[in-house]
């Protein structure tokens, strides 16, 4: 063995021990639905950086293994797309200290909902400060429910109805959204399968991370067709 690989090794044998299986048996009590693949997703967007033997195996370090369990959880308990705990991570990497996304709940406006808060019909169109007949539109779209209670959900879609209203661009131009939201829905549950469809904190993670991808994926395409409409790309 070269000697250069003799000292990785000797430097991984007290920094980086675990293999995949092992770090899977560590965890395995509180994230039992973790596989080998989700921790080889999560290399590849970036959040994990396990070492390599000199046969190019992963070796992870028990600060590899806090890293595992703080990004799950993070996901399973603050409902947190993979984009925001990488953010989060990279400022600790950077010797930052930032707060946990989501951890504590920042003083709200006055104007923004409590936790498990309720408006009726009027008390919705009058803090989003919409009109009733922007209301009523938003439910003959399928986008807003007929009929209350109404939640913070609710009441920010109606507000980002309102600043649409002011492009020109009214409810009933978004109803291929709901149908597009219905057609995302499906492709979750059939993802997660018939037997991922109980309503534990592992499986809204999962569909929280899933519809994140996908809402990716539509907002790339958004930004792919902008740049191919730029005065700059059709000369």
């Amino acid at each position: 063995m070269p000697a250069n690989a003799a000292a990785a090794d000797r430097s991984l044998s007290t920094q980086a021990r675990l293999s995949i299986g092992q770090v899977l048996q560590r965890i395995s009590a509180e994230f039992p639905e973790v596989t080998p693949s989700k921790l080889r997703f999560l290399e590849d967007q970036g959040l994990l950086h396990p070492a390599r033997s000199s046969s190019g195996y992963r070796k992870f370090s028990d600060a590899d293994v806090d890293r595992v369990r703080l990004i799950l959880s993070m996901q399973r308990d603050l409902y947190l797309p993979l984009k925001v705990i990488g953010e989060y991570l990279d400022e600790r990497d950077r010797g930052l200290n930032p707060a946990l996304p989501g951890a504590e709940p920042k003083p709200a406006p006055q104007s923004i909902l409590g936790p498990g808060a309720e408006l009726d019909r009027k008390g919705l169109v009058t803090r989003a400060g919409a009109t009733p007949r922007l209301m009523e539109q938003a439910v003959s779209a399928g986008l807003i429910a007929a009929a209350g209670p109404y939640y913070q959900d609710d009441l920010s879609m109606l507000r980002t109805l309102v600043a649409l209203e002011r492009d020109g661009i009214e409810p009933r131009h978004l109803r291929a959204f709901r149908t597009a939201a219905q057609h995302e829905l499906g492709l979750i549950e059939q993802a997660l399968g018939p037997g991922r469809k109980r309503r534990d904190s592992a499986t809204r993670a999962k569909q929280q991370e899933i519809a994140g991808h996908l809402a990716e994926v539509r907002q790339s395409l958004v930004r792919s067709a902008l740049r191919e409409d730029a005065p700059e790309r059709r000369r």
